[in-house]
């Protein structure tokens, strides 16, 4: 039974991590968006991400770990619907909005490497996501006025690590560790000639 709880949390994980490597991947092959399509596209993205938390929760599929999903995914709903709310946000207060956001999400996500049933590689990942995301908040609050090309470059930064640190996290960073380990040493063997 807790093993398919840590399944459900895992994909929801998951497909978390595949929705924000799309939305990084959106902004770095559409640098020209404009400040409405940015503002909507991460009002989806949170929202989106949030509804699957929440999902995984409400399923009741969840048990361990279900108040950390409630919070993190109550947040990126609460920010998402902002976002959506308040289309003629200015880029100024769009940025303050999602920097907010990355240094929430990076105390919860710390917060997850030690209340989730994660185990060692896993929870050091949450960790280095946490941390990755709180310093990428303060950039945008530090550096607000910066170009809008480096501003975009930065959020989509964020979203593809804190989306392949879900993935990998998701996927089981031990597992990958040790099939990229026996893939290495199989390749290694020494090639018998017949």
């Amino acid at each position: 039974m807790a093993r398919a709880q840590v399944t459900k949390l895992r994909w929801a994980l998951g497909i978390n991590g595949v929705l924000s490597i799309a939305f990084g991947v959106v902004i770095l092959v559409w640098p020209g968006i404009s400040l409405f399509a940015l503002t909507i596209l991460f009002g989806a993205y949170a929202t989106a991400t949030g509804v699957i938390g929440l999902g995984a929760v409400i399923s009741g599929t969840v048990k361990q770990g279900r108040g950390w999903l409630v919070v993190s995914s109550l947040l990126a709903i609460a920010v998402g619907l902002i976002a959506l709310v308040w289309t003629g946000i200015s880029a100024l207060a769009l940025l303050y909005v999602i920097g907010a956001y990355a240094i929430s999400f990076g105390i919860i996500t710390i917060g997850g490497a030690f209340y989730l049933p994660i185990d060692g590689t896993d929870s050091a990942l949450f960790v280095l996501g946490g941390l990755v995301s709180i310093l990428f908040g303060i950039v945008m609050f530090a550096r607000p006025g910066d170009g809008a090309l480096v501003l975009l470059a930065l959020i989509a930064a964020f979203s593809l690590v804190t989306g392949i640190s879900s993935l990998v996290a998701a996927i089981g960073g031990e597992r990958l560790l040790e099939r990229g380990a026996r893939r290495f040493v199989a390749g290694w063997r020494p090639q018998t000639h017949s």
